[in-house]
């Protein structure tokens, strides 16, 4: 059951009252913001340190290099699949395409990449439930899934 932010303000802002008001027992807990430009071991180190003020430590904390769209760019089988369009994985061996995470921009690369076609929200729900959980190529990626792994074990 996702819990939705207005933004990285607003989860710093709201994440220890959400965590604190959750009555649902044995639940897990995962917060995902994205890198953007920070430093991301200080964006770890401070969403940490709200859910410890929040007295929960059942909670992975993640932050997507440099965003959420390095996940698709790292799997672009999925981003064909989940917007409907044919060959952009052909474009998976191109180098940027091989490291997503280093990307500066991957929101306007995924954006040029289906000419247009990706939007943050919409796309996001198309793609998300097509994504491999072996062949991506974004390194963030594959830690939050053995993050996700680890926890439920």
């Amino acid at each position: 059951l996702p819990v939705v932010f207005e933004g990285k303000q607003d989860l710093e802002k709201q994440l220890v009252k959400r965590l604190r008001g959750w009555q649902v027992p044995d639940t897990h807990f995962v917060v995902m913001r994205d890198q953007d430009s920070g430093n991301c071991f200080e964006i770890k180190d401070k969403l940490t340190a709200l859910c410890r003020e929040a007295n929960r430590q059942d909670v992975l904390v993640r932050i997507a290099c440099r965003e959420l769209e390095s996940f698709y760019l790292g799997d672009l089988v999925a981003v064909e699949k989940g917007l409907g369009i044919n060959n952009l994985s052909r474009n998976q061996d191109k180098k940027k395409f091989r490291a997503p995470d280093e990307l500066v921009n991957p929101v306007e690369e995924l954006r040029k990449l289906t000419g247009n076609k990706y939007q943050k929200v919409s796309g996001s729900r198309a793609i998300g439930p097509c994504l491999s959980l072996t062949e991506n190529r974004s390194h963030s990626f594959h830690v939050l899934v053995r993050g996700i792994r680890e926890l439920v074990a």
